[in-house]
């Protein structure tokens, strides 16, 4: 007979088989030898050592321990400063450092007086055991003769011949008091003295923080909210790596701080003036912003330098750590729903600047550029500009938007003309309407002197487009291009050549400037020239200007991604610190949404404009049917404005037209021009009724 033979292990299933079954037991697997007493305590104590907080233990331990010896270190710096001239010695160094002979001459003078002074104490020191001596005595032969006095006095009150002495004896009893005191008063005083005083020199070493920065807290090492204070923006200088500024700092000593003016609280950082030693270059510091910003515990563009007028002497501007990173809030376009603007005397509200202050500019004839790498908010800063400016109803715009992703669909129905697109077919269109805009200019210059024309904004959003636009025109000239032959660049330099004077203005926005996509006429042709993020030194310098930079302006050190809506300007418009060359303003950021809320209100300050998004050329026209196409929603236009809306439409066929050019299409149609409040106008209804009047009667002509 046969046997199933099972062999179990510890998890496993009893299954039922046919005949008798064996089970057998089969042990699992040997476990593993066992860890080393040894092993395991030296891992434990690796592991308690390396922990963070038996490192934070250790940290704290040094810390306080340093503090007393640093706090002994400063105790007794500061006693000898007051025993010997060293401090008059070291304001001089000081004063001789910074080429000020004058205040090293004054510094000599105050030396040699408290050298005077104290050999006069030091000679009146033997004289005054003797004197203290004779003083003793009297005042004892005056006090004892006193307290006999008294005696007296109560002897002859009491009749009692002992009280003589009554007075003397309390007096010596109270000594004796007086020595039980000090007796058992000064064992604890004795013991308890050494710790008073390193308790003391642990305040003294606590308060200057004089430990070693490997001791520090995290937070205090990492420099977390660490304020700007004279000793270390002094650190900062002499750790920079400028050899002269190093010596001239150790030969100053503490006294260093003098080379700077008060901190003072600025916006969102705090601001100082830093007069620098002879032999050391404003470049120099200039050129070291990165290490200088980490040696005060702060990122690179935490730290602005600027030059002010003083010379030998550079401007810093610190941040709160992580300040520059917050918000700075909403528009006041979006938040004060009553704003309006005034093109020759206002302000557009622009955003803030480092400080928190508002930073608006004046657009009066200015013409503007703004420039900056792709992505880092020039459209939006643009727009800001137009929508605010758009809040004045006597104000005109043309517009291209050669990016074409609908950032300026808003304006439709309130700008003349608005191009939409990438193509070259919208570089020829939007070219042909900077020539439009020169051909107004020059009509605007032939009327009488004195004359005041409404601002005409002639707006190219992504003007590089239109630089680099390989097409030529039937007669061979480049639309792109910066040659004298290059019909968008002539019609934009036209512009700033002349446009100030009758109120035409360029508004240009621009990627990544180069020679080659924005030529250097051009640029400087600019009044109000703008930067945000920048790649290099070099386009810095093409955005705005040498003058800018060398003073300071540094948009290619501003964070892409990061400083979204932070830009430099170099203007005459904004409110610039005296001395600077540049600003830095924090924009406010007009989304979509809230930038059609402001052209609504814009529209209705209008009587309706009619949006072109086309320049029709070289096309038969329909004179009737263009006037009645120029309305808008306006019941009745001037004939000026008639004839300006139609040079729009169609500048070959419209932009010599005169009133008698109007009047004779008009006549006899029933909407001829008539006068209105001394001015003649043209009537909307009228221009309607004459067209619907002729295409009928063109109909029933036809049917018959």
């Amino acid at each position: 007979m046969s046997e199933n033979v099972v062999h179990l292990h510890k998890d496993t299933a009893l299954v039922p088989a046919a005949g008798p079954t064996v089970l057998t037991m089969v042990p699992d697997a040997a476990p593993a030898a066992p860890v080393p007493l040894w092993v395991r305590s030296g891992r434990a104590v690796k592991t308690a050592i390396t922990h963070e907080h038996t490192r934070t233990a250790g940290r704290a331990v040094a810390r306080h321990g340093l503090y007393v010896v640093g706090g002994a270190r400063i105790a007794a710096r500061r006693a000898w400063d007051g025993k010997t001239a060293a401090r008059y010695e070291r304001f001089m160094r000081t004063a001789e450092a910074a080429g000020d002979m004058d205040a090293a001459l004054e510094w000599e003078e105050r030396a040699q007086r408290y050298r005077d002074a104290r050999h006069r104490r030091r000679m009146d020191l033997l004289h005054s055991p003797v004197d203290a001596a004779k003083g003793a005595a009297v005042t004892a032969g005056i006090g004892i003769g006193g307290l006999v006095a008294l005696g007296v006095v109560m002897a002859v009150a009491t009749r009692d011949v002992t009280a003589v002495v009554t007075p003397l004896m309390a007096t010596v009893d109270f000594i004796n008091l007086l020595i039980t005191i000090v007796q058992v008063v000064w064992g604890p005083l004795v013991s308890l003295a050494p710790f008073l005083a390193l308790l003391a020199l642990w305040a003294v070493g606590g308060k200057q923080q004089a430990a070693p920065a490997w001791a520090m807290p995290d937070r205090v090492r990492n420099g977390e909210g660490e304020p700007v204070t004279p000793s270390i923006v002094v650190k900062a200088l002499r750790d920079l790596g400028v050899p002269a500024l190093r010596n001239a700092i150790k030969e100053m000593g503490d006294a260093g701080a003098s080379m700077l003016s008060p901190i003072v609280i600025a916006g969102c950082g705090v601001e100082v003036d830093i007069t620098l030693p002879s032999g050391v270059s404003t470049v120099e510091v200039q050129q070291r912003r990165r290490k200088l910003a980490e040696n005060l515990s702060r990122h690179e563009h935490e730290v602005f330098i600027t030059l002010p007028t003083a010379a030998r002497t550079v401007r810093l501007w610190v941040a709160d750590s992580g300040a520059l990173d917050e918000p700075i809030g909403p528009s006041p376009l979006v938040t004060d729903q009553t704003m309006t603007a005034d093109y020759a005397k206002g302000r557009a509200p622009w955003g803030q600047d480092l400080r928190g202050d508002a930073a608006a500019l004046s657009l009066y004839q200015r013409h503007l550029l703004i420039t900056g790498l792709s992505n880092q908010g020039k459209t939006v800063a643009l727009r800001s500009l137009a929508l605010w400016l758009a809040l004045d109803k006597s104000v005109e715009f043309l517009m291209g938007d050669l990016k074409g992703v609908g950032d300026w669909a808003m304006f439709d129905g309130l700008a003349r003309t608005l191009i939409q697109g990438p193509t070259d077919e919208h570089v020829i269109q939007v070219t042909e309407m900077v020539e439009g805009a020169v051909e107004e200019m020059n009509r605007r210059i032939q009327e009488p002197p004195g004359t005041v024309f409404p601002a005409l904004i002639v707006l190219v959003d992504e003007a590089q487009v239109a630089f680099m636009c390989p097409l030529k025109d039937d007669e061979g000239r480049f639309y792109g291009g910066s040659k004298a032959t290059s019909r968008y660049f002539m019609a934009v330099r036209k512009i700033h050549n002349q446009g100030r004077a009758v109120n035409v203005l360029m508004w240009q926005g621009t990627q990544d400037p180069t020679d080659q996509n924005l030529p250097k006429l051009v640029r400087e042709g600019a009044h109000t020239r703008a930067s945000l993020a920048l790649g290099t030194e070099s386009q810095a310098r093409m955005a705005l200007g040498d003058k800018a930079v060398d003073g300071g302006a540094a948009p290619n050190l501003l964070r892409p991604g990061l400083d979204q809506g932070t830009l430099v300007v170099a203007s005459s418009g904004i409110d610039i610190p005296k001395g600077q060359s540049s600003i830095t303003v924090r924009t406010h950021y007009v989304d979509d949404d809230a930038a059609e809320v402001i052209t609504d209100r814009a529209k209705a300050l209008r009587d309706g404009v009619t949006t072109l998004h086309a320049i029709d050329r070289g096309e038969d026209r329909d004179p009737l049917a263009d006037i009645a196409g120029v309305f808008g929603t306006a019941a009745r236009l001037f004939t000026q404005d008639v004839l300006k809306r139609l040079a729009a439409r169609n500048e070959d066929a419209y932009g010599s037209w005169t009133p008698g050019d109007l009047r004779r299409v008009l006549d006899g149609t029933g909407a001829e021009p008539y006068k209105s409040d001394g001015r003649m106008v043209v009537a909307h209804d009228r221009v309607s009724r004459a067209l619907a009047n002729r295409d009928s009667e063109g109909s029933a002509s036809g049917s018959k």
